[in-house]
């Protein structure tokens, strides 16, 4: 079937807020991969995206978006720089997503605009939250396939998401609800960890010390 003779999911009202809510979760966990996604959906007549969007189907845009994914690709896998490009991309990810939602709801009133804008922000800062957690929780592993395995797995979770979510959209958007839930309990657990780390830490350096003055 020719791409031309698709009729194009066009966003309107809860669709819009299903898609909004796909599109700021995978922009927190690859960026590029999900603008250069929304750029291709559009081009290829499957997701019509409003004007103030159509920027992101030009082919110099889908082809930026597409060299940027293959270096993020390579070294978002690589053990301890990939912490490095994570924290870097914090002001990356959080305010494209957040321009995103505000682009995308250009139509609705001045205040719902800027609810979904706050929105997008906190659930793309959610899920680059939950991605720095994970490779926290992993970058001391002795081997290095759980990283590299992690990192493929993202990839491919923003791909399935992007397309699913326009022939799906409230499936995909409650996918992206429970992946929302474990990430609130990983984030937790990672912060009680890294607390019982510092907390013994510190507390053998007062032995250390302890014993050191006693002497």
């Amino acid at each position: 079937m020719s791409f031309a003779l698709l009729s194009p999911l066009i966003p309107t009202g809860t669709d819009l807020t299903a898609i909004l809510v796909v599109v700021s979760f995978s922009a927190g966990l690859n960026v590029y991969a999900t603008v250069g996604m929304l750029g291709l959906l559009a081009r290829f007549n499957v997701l019509a995206l409003p004007p103030a969007l159509h920027l992101l189907q030009d082919w110099k845009i889908i082809a930026i978006c597409g060299v940027l994914f293959l270096l993020e690709f390579v070294g978002d896998k690589i053990p301890v720089f990939d912490l490095l490009w994570n924290a870097a991309h914090t002001f990356v990810r959080v305010p494209v997503a957040a321009f995103l939602a505000y682009a995308a709801t250009s139509q609705l009133p001045q205040w719902e605009q800027i609810a979904a804008t706050f929105a997008g922000g906190l659930i793309a800062l959610a899920a680059h939250g939950g991605k720095t957690a994970a490779r926290a929780a992993i970058v001391h592993s002795p081997e290095p396939f759980s990283n590299f395995a992690l990192s493929t797995a993202e990839d491919a979770l923003v791909i399935f998401l992007m397309w699913i979510v326009t022939r799906h959209p409230y499936v995909a958007s409650v996918i992206v609800v429970l992946a929302l839930c474990v990430i609130a309990i990983l984030i937790r657990f990672v912060v009680r960890s890294l607390g019982t780390l510092f907390s013994d830490a510190e507390a053998s350096l007062f032995r250390s010390g302890s014993g050191n003055s006693l002497q």
